[in-house]
């Protein structure tokens, strides 16, 4: 019998199996081979979520000792807010169990632990493309209609 799926913070021993999670996720995006992250990146993503000092964090989807999913998000201020807002920075699950759960499960994961800080909103974007996931987001959050600019500078 398969044991229940569990949402929990990523500890130190997780790295093997995160980092194959975390490989898929930028592949995902387009960070693959000649485009992918430097090595210094993952690492310096890895080390600042065990960092007290730095606002970001991740969580994990686990069954039966498998890591199946991965989520990292962080806390920020908002010139709209007084408290603090969280964005819901990287999702991602493992393909063979889309459409499971999963995906919905971490981002409650990330709904509690921002309730537990006193946070009242997520917010997160994701590309165009990407109507699988998009599925998912029109049902446990609200599309405001905002478009993302970005520039290297």
């Amino acid at each position: 019998m398969t044991s229940p799926l569990r949402i929990r913070p990523i500890e130190q021993t997780d790295f093997p199996a995160w980092t194959p999670l975390w490989d898929g996720y930028n592949a995902f995006y387009g960070r693959k081979e000649e485009t992918a992250l430097a090595p210094a990146i993952t690492q310096a993503t890895w080390q600042r979520f065990f960092d007290p000092g730095e606002p970001v964090f991740a969580l994990v989807a686990e069954r039966d000792g498998q890591l199946l999913g991965l989520t990292h998000y962080l806390f920020h201020r908002s010139t709209t807010r007084i408290e603090l807002t969280c964005y819901l920075q990287d999702l991602f699950t493992d393909p063979a169990v889309r459409g499971h759960g999963v995906g919905r499960a971490l981002i409650q994961g990330v709904y509690e632990q921002a309730k537990a800080a006193n946070i009242k909103r997520v917010y997160w974007q994701t590309h165009t493309t990407n109507s699988a996931g998009r599925l998912l987001y029109d049902k446990v959050a609200q599309h405001l209609g905002f478009i993302v600019y970005s520039q290297e500078v």
